[in-house]
């Protein structure tokens, strides 16, 4: 199992690559594709992506410990590291990471916020402060094509 930091930067790669996405990431925008990511996954293999919680806070679904790691860049863009280990990324995930990038990453990191406030995981959560890998799981199997 990956971690939340090895998601996010898989994002942070791929906006360097891919340019043409518009806005850079943002800490705001790289929570919300972090949780699309692990709500996606869920969907798909009934496994989660990386173990750390998601919390649902005031902005939307939030993985306190990443949250940490960027919040000194405020509202700016996140630089990236250019060091990748792009091996640990097996098949199956690189193709859920890239997928979700392709789809979330051209909204802005306030639209992703808004999009998450109008999904039970995040609105149910709001009295625990978790969001389930159960919740998550059970939402996006009803939004994700599987086979």
């Amino acid at each position: 199992m990956l971690t939340c930091h090895e998601i996010a930067e898989y994002f942070l790669a791929r906006a360097r690559i891919d340019e043409e996405s518009g806005e850079a990431i943002s800490n705001l925008k790289l929570q919300k594709l972090v949780y699309y990511a692990q709500g996606v996954f869920l969907a798909l293999n009934d496994d989660p992506l990386f173990g750390e919680p998601i919390e649902a806070w005031t902005h939307g679904p939030v993985v306190a410990e990443l949250y940490h790691r960027f919040k000194e860049h405020g509202s700016d863009a996140i630089p990236f590291n250019d060091e990748i280990d792009l091996e640990k990324y097996d098949t199956k995930t690189r193709e859920v990471l890239d997928e979700v990038y392709q789809f979330f990453g051209q909204f802005s990191g306030w639209k992703l916020r808004n999009m998450t406030h109008e999904e039970p995981p995040w609105a149910n959560a709001r009295k625990t402060g978790t969001i389930s890998h159960a919740s998550m799981r059970e939402y996006f199997k009803t939004i994700v094509e599987t086979d």
